[in-house]
């Protein structure tokens, strides 16, 4: 039985889910886990949060040279050091204990509201009357519905999308938030990412969770950017870093119809001004907030 590699990424928490993607993104990864505890007598006694866990098949580049190079690239644009955390790297070789079914018992069902709960797909799993459930691999993709991020949209979905929405999902990942949409009554949904990796598996997640990938009353995926969309939405979904929303916030703005809906998330409270000043910039009004942990997110009208 093949041998696996193991990295261990000393990360500040808060990045688990970017750090990840790029693991996803540039490495042959299988899966990751984010945090491990160890309980006795009900009281934890260890944890290894703060640790990122990979685990790789094989190793056909260098991963400690890919992840300072990516940590420059955050560094860039707007992340500190202690935001960040320190990224070093340990690799291990170790022998194949059918690793890969083994990561997957760290996972749960994940209840982000009384209605809507995220499921791996290797549980079994009854969902409560009227619960939305989204079957979904955890750590395929950004956008895995464990994430505050991820949750922070989810709970916008549930409180102001309309049976009939057209809904917009920019930066889209895993296709948990269109899959939801759809779930949650929207007509069409179109998403689309900059990063061709994810659509086929935002594909492979609407078919597994029996969304039509379709024109017609169905989802649609494809590699694009907001500039580029010409048609108006009743609800526009973007979960990207800050500094992207501030860049990108007047295309965001253009694609909502005049009564629409943007829900803004992937903002650590502390860089929230940076997307309130785009906000401002772009005359948008701020309908509602919400907020999980250090994660804050802002739903805003025209």
């Amino acid at each position: 039985m093949q041998n696996y590699y193991e990295l261990k990424i000393s990360i500040n928490p808060d990045m688990e889910e970017i750090v990840s993607d790029i693991c996803f993104t540039h490495f042959r990864c299988e899966g990751v886990v984010l945090a491990e505890e160890t309980y006795k007598d009900l009281v934890m006694t260890a944890t290894t949060q703060g640790t990122l866990r990979v685990f790789l098949t094989e190793i056909d580049t260098n991963p400690i040279e890919i992840l300072k190079t990516e940590r420059e690239l955050l560094k860039d644009r707007g992340f500190s050091d202690e935001e960040l955390g320190s990224w070093e790297v340990t690799i291990d070789e170790k022998e194949n204990q059918d690793w890969s079914k083994k990561w997957k018992e760290k996972w749960d069902v994940t209840h982000v509201t009384e209605k809507i709960a995220v499921v791996p797909s290797w549980l079994s799993y009854e969902p409560k009357e009227n619960e939305i459930t989204i079957i979904l691999d955890p750590g395929c993709a950004f956008g895995t519905g464990t994430h505050q991020t991820t949750q922070l949209c989810m709970k916008a979905l549930e409180k102001y999308l309309k049976n009939g929405d057209t809904v917009a999902d920019i930066g889209m990942g895993s296709g948990i938030l269109s899959i939801l949409a759809k779930k949650l009554g929207a007509k069409t949904v179109y998403g689309c990412d900059i990063d061709e990796t994810v659509i086929d598996v935002a594909k492979e997640n609407a078919i597994k969770n029996g969304v039509k990938i379709s024109n017609d009353n169905g989802i649609i995926f494809e590699l694009n950017t907001a500039d580029k969309i010409t048609r108006k939405f009743d609800f526009v979904c973007a979960n990207i870093l800050h500094n992207v929303l501030f860049e990108i916030m007047g295309d965001l703005k253009n694609i909502m119809k005049d009564s629409g809906i943007l829900s803004l998330s992937g903002i650590l409270k502390e860089k929230q001004d940076i997307v309130l000043e785009a906000i401002r910039r772009e005359n948008l009004k701020i309908k509602d907030t919400i907020t999980q942990d250090q994660w804050i997110s802002f739903v805003v009208t025209k």
